[in-house]
């Protein structure tokens, strides 16, 4: 199946499992067979063809937040370049399908219309320097939470 939008085209194929019933502007995903297998495929395809349907319609888009002194990113041509307190810069190529955004030199926001691609960039930026429970420095997720620790008490005399 071939998905084409204002923002892009995306395309899919489909098991055996699966089959597709288009009426009008409605279109269903349905399972071929009851198995369990089919199931399976029934909910992951529905959301796929969900998901491909609204990234070249609409798109989607993922935000990064830089938390640490001297953390700061910048988008350089086709290259994000991370400061995350190594010796040397991490720069990163941005695929062709990916619009990457950063702002107040602390704020990422990857966005384009495949979410998969999306989600999997986001994640290797935030590889680089996942957030740390102690002090919450780190790459993280707008939208994510970190469960900080205590730091562990001194030796009482």
């Amino acid at each position: 199946m071939k998905v084409k939008g204002p923002l892009g085209e995306l395309a899919l194929t489909y098991p055996r499992e699966i089959e597709i019933d288009r009426q009008e502007a409605i279109l269903k995903v349905k399972k071929a067979v009851e198995t369990r297998r089919a199931n399976q495929m029934h909910g992951l395809f529905r959301t796929l063809t969900s998901n491909m349907v609204v990234g070249v319609s609409k798109g989607f888009e993922k935000k990064l937040q830089l938390v640490g002194v001297g953390y700061r990113a910048t988008v350089e041509g086709k290259e994000l370049i991370l400061n995350l307190g190594f010796s040397h810069p991490v720069k990163m190529t941005i695929p062709d399908d990916l619009k990457v955004k950063v702002e107040d030199n602390t704020r990422i926001t990857v966005s384009g219309y495949d979410k998969s691609n999306i989600g999997q960039f986001a994640a290797t930026i935030r590889k680089w320097r996942p957030p740390e429970p102690y002090k919450g420095k780190g790459v993280k997720y707008a939208d994510e939470i970190i469960r900080r620790k205590e730091v562990k008490a001194g030796k009482k005399k």
